[in-house]
Order: C-alpha cells, then structure tokens, then sequence
C-alpha cells in the first residue's frame, strides 16, 4: 500500500517451524513501543540476541517510531524471534513498498522452512538406524 492511503495499522504475518506470529504496526504514533503477547519486548525475550533479531527489520529499513503490537503462539523463543521478524518485515513491505530491496537483500523477507524431519518406523528417530549386531 502507498503511504499516501492512511489506514490504521499494517499487518504482516510470520512464521519459523512451528511459531507463527501476527504484526501490526502503527505509524504515525511516536510513542515507541513494541508489545509481544501484552508484554514489552525486553521483557517477553531474555537473551539480548533474541531482543536483538525480534527488533532487526525496523533496524534495517531506520524505522524506529513505529507502535509494533505482536501475537506469537507456538515454538520456542528462538524461533517465535525469528518469526517476529519475519512478520515485521512482511508488514513494513506493507507500508511502504520502497523497503522491500533492503528487507530482501538481508535475507528478512524469505520464510525459513526447515523443520525438525519426522520420526520413521524402523529407525531410532529420523534417520538413525537401530545398532547392527553381527551375533
């Protein structure tokens, strides 16, 4: 959408495994604050990497004011961050289209699907096979 049409908010959707995140951001309102499941971003993650990648899409395009509200459900903290990030950057290519090279270029645009492989029968877990006795 251009900026020239005034809604109010944008929202992206992320994913990583099995987190999956919804973001809404808020332009316009210059108060700052990012809110993940009610609770301030430094707050809800602990390790500064994860508060770190949560944050890197905003970073990247050098939008820092913007209200960003966040619903994450599923996985573990590792992978709701990146999930967060990913629907960051989906909902500030919403806003506005120009960022779209920059959040391309690092790599924030692109889903990653690798997930844990199933469990076949026979095997000790996905591909480990049970320990070959001779007798």
């Amino acid at each position: 959408m251009a900026k020239d049409k005034k809604k109010k908010y944008y929202e992206g959707i992320g994913g990583r495994k099995t987190s999956s995140a919804r973001v809404r951001i808020y332009p316009g309102k210059k108060s700052d604050e990012y809110i993940i499941n009610e609770k301030e971003v430094d707050e809800y993650f602990q390790t500064a990497k994860q508060k770190k990648q949560a944050k890197e899409a905003l970073s990247a395009v050098g939008e820092e004011e913007m209200n960003v509200s966040v619903l994450v459900k599923g996985g573990g903290m590792n992978s709701q961050a990146e999930a967060v990030r990913h629907g960051l950057a989906r909902a500030l290519e919403e806003y506005d289209e120009d960022y779209r090279k920059k959040l391309k270029s690092a790599g924030y645009l692109t889903r990653d699907a690798r997930k844990k492989e199933r469990k076949k029968p026979g095997k000790r877990g996905a591909r480990r096979s049970p320990q070959w006795r001779k007798r």
